[in-house]
């Protein structure tokens, strides 16, 4: 057992799942709970009426000072210099190789800028930040402080807009704005990580059980239930959102992740610009791709998929999925020429070959 495992933190709800029974894990450094009731209770929860997250394990840095905006765009592939007020921008920070450090959003506030970034990745990402360091640029963390609740489906403004003096029925999606959740100070934003509408409070971690608490009391009727990772990697997975380590990492481009959209190429420069620039010019990479198994069999994460007798790729996610007829669905790092939605490809599971197709991601868009 790693060190890591033994002396995992606590997040300031930890007392509330113990209290509602969840089954706790390890996971990017804190004990967090994977389920409650059950992972398909709750994702039905998420696509029909709303779930509540505590995502408080997720890094979150303070920037402060005129010089944020130009220094994080020499960091990242996307654009920060022209984010609105209260705006929020989905972000990767690139190495000069072009592999993903992290996927992360930023945040413009009214004096400061929050950056979100993976719990897994939040002590490497500080580390990155303060070696590249510039004058102008005043760095704060608040990882494992400040809490973060996540209220997630289509009822999610029913169940918070009675609790908050901002409109949240009016707030556009990806932008957030700054005002009280039962009295207590919150950044709100209209984000989320399941495909559904949504948004995310950041708030003090001594008022973060108070409002937990409360929101579940309040809107029991609206079937507002906790939900736990295991419901929200099955929501992340059908709505085709890349978890990093899986679809993204150090070796997995935004290129390859199918993230092209968020490269800005005509800012100046930026980490790893020329290497992704080549990449996508000369378009002869492995890229992730979904995969619909044609049977029961589910595809795991390292499976090897082939082309014929060629192996062109491995699975990097897989899950079955509710939303997509309870098929088992997937994505794969694939070869070019077995990445075209369509293609006929088998899954080695355990030394017997199972048929699947390629399908164009997502596998599942609300209506």
């Amino acid at each position: 057992m790693t060190t890591q495992e033994t002396a995992a933190k606590r997040t300031a709800l930890y007392e509330e799942h113990v209290r509602l029974g969840a089954r706790l894990i390890p996971f990017g450094g804190f004990d967090m709970p994977v389920q409650y009731s059950s992972i398909l209770k709750e994702h039905e929860a998420v696509r029909h009426n709303a779930g509540l997250f505590d995502l408080s394990h997720m890094g979150q840095f303070i920037l402060e000072g005129d010089g944020v905006a130009a220094w994080a765009d020499e960091l990242t592939i996307n654009a920060v210099g022209t984010m609105k007020p209260m705006q929020a921008r989905y972000n990767i920070f690139t190495a000069e190789n072009g592999g993903a450090l992290d996927d992360v959003i930023f945040y413009k506030l009214e004096n400061r800028w929050l950056l979100v970034v993976n719990a897994s990745n939040a002590e490497k990402m500080w580390a990155h930040l303060n070696a590249n360091l510039k004058d102008g640029v005043k760095l704060t963390s608040l990882h494992g402080k400040n809490a973060l609740i996540a209220i997630q489906g289509p009822k999610s403004v029913q169940v918070l807009a009675p609790h908050t003096d901002v409109d949240v029925n009016a707030l556009k999606y990806y932008f957030c704005a700054e005002g009280t959740v039962y009295g207590k100070p919150a950044v709100i934003a209209r984000t989320g990580y399941t495909g559904e509408d949504g948004f995310e409070l950041f708030v003090d971690g001594a008022d973060a059980a108070e409002i937990w608490n409360a929101l579940l009391r309040d809107n029991a009727d609206a079937g507002l239930i906790p939900a736990g990772l295991g419901a929200r990697d099955v929501l992340r997975l059908e709505a085709g959102m890349p978890l990093y380590g899986h679809e993204l990492n150090e070796e997995i481009t935004p290129v390859q992740a199918g993230l092209q959209w968020a490269i800005k190429f005509n800012k100046p420069s930026f980490a790893g610009k020329d290497a992704l620039q080549t990449q996508a010019q000369n378009d002869e990479y492995a890229r992730i791709a979904g995969i619909v198994m044609d049977g029961r069999a589910p595809a795991r994460e390292g499976y090897h998929v082939f082309l014929g007798d060629r192996k062109v790729g491995e699975i990097r996610s897989g899950s079955i999925a509710p939303s997509v007829q309870n098929k088992n669905i997937a994505t794969a790092l694939l070869e070019k020429d077995a990445a075209a939605p369509g293609t006929s490809v088998v899954v080695h599971i355990r030394g017997t070959a199972y048929g699947a197709t390629v399908v164009p991601l997502p596998f599942y868009k609300r209506s």
